[in-house]
């Protein structure tokens, strides 16, 4: 499940909570949406002495996807996962379908064009 990250008014980052618990802390007035993704709620009260779990990121890179996790350290809860699409086979793509569009123009193959072609007795002949 994942977690919401959550600042304090120092904008000093706490440990991430359950949605649930998120929820409440709107309900009740002691925190604010701070930012919509990553979704990350702000305290209106500081907690300086609060102290905070480490967290390690872990990124999995691959040909088309990169994985990146945020994943706590003492007991290796997920905190948050993404998935980050690259655009180095999108723009291939788009490269090959222009050059085929430009042939297309320059070579215009009309179906009513009428062709000039060799008869057998090497007179040429309309079709």
């Amino acid at each position: 499940m994942s977690k919401i990250l959550l600042i304090d008014t120092d904008k000093r980052p706490q440990d991430p909570i359950h949605p649930a618990q998120a929820r409440q802390l709107l309900r009740n007035g002691k925190a604010a949406i701070f930012r919509r993704f990553p979704f990350t709620l702000i305290l209106k009260e500081s907690h300086p002495d609060a102290s905070v779990q480490p967290l390690r990121i872990k990124i999995d890179p691959g040909a088309k996807h990169t994985g990146i996790a945020i994943i706590n350290d003492s007991n290796g809860d997920v905190v948050f996962a993404a998935e980050l699409q690259h655009r180095g086979f999108a723009i291939k793509e788009s490269l090959l379908s222009r050059r085929q569009l430009r042939r297309g123009r320059r070579n215009p193959k009309s179906r009513t064009r009428r062709t000039w072609v060799k008869s057998f007795k090497g007179d040429k002949q309309l079709y």
